[in-house]
């Protein structure tokens, strides 16, 4: 549960929901918003601050860190994993390399543009 609330912060923070500076809800209001244990909340913003992405205050609360890490190894991993399957796919479809480096070009311009 954890790692998908981790997952739901940094992609608030990627798409600029939370900006740099910006206060996040405490421990126990996200944890009473998301009917979940403070202690899982904890955990999540435990790992957030660890890597970058938010950073707490004593007495403050948190906030999201002034320039946000939403890399790391384990995106980067996940990262290389998402293409080696997406080449899989594609050769599975009877792509050659150069068709499957064509699809992923226009799929990053379609992303330009949005």
């Amino acid at each position: 549960m954890y790692l998908q609330i981790i997952e739901q912060i940094r992609h608030k923070v990627a798409v600029g929901d939370w900006t740099a500076g910006q206060d996040i809800p405490s421990i126990r209001q996200l944890a009473a918003d998301l009917c979940v244990s403070v202690i899982t909340i904890k955990r999540a913003y435990q790992e957030l601050e660890r890597d970058g992405v938010i950073v707490t205050v004593q007495g403050r609360g948190s906030m999201v860190a002034a320039v946000p890490n939403l890399g790391g190894p384990q995106r980067e991993q996940e990262f290389e994993a998402a293409l080696r399957h997406a080449v899989r796919s594609g050769a599975l479809l009877g792509l050659a390399a150069d068709e499957i480096v064509v699809r992923l070009r226009r799929a990053i311009d379609e992303m330009k543009e949005e």
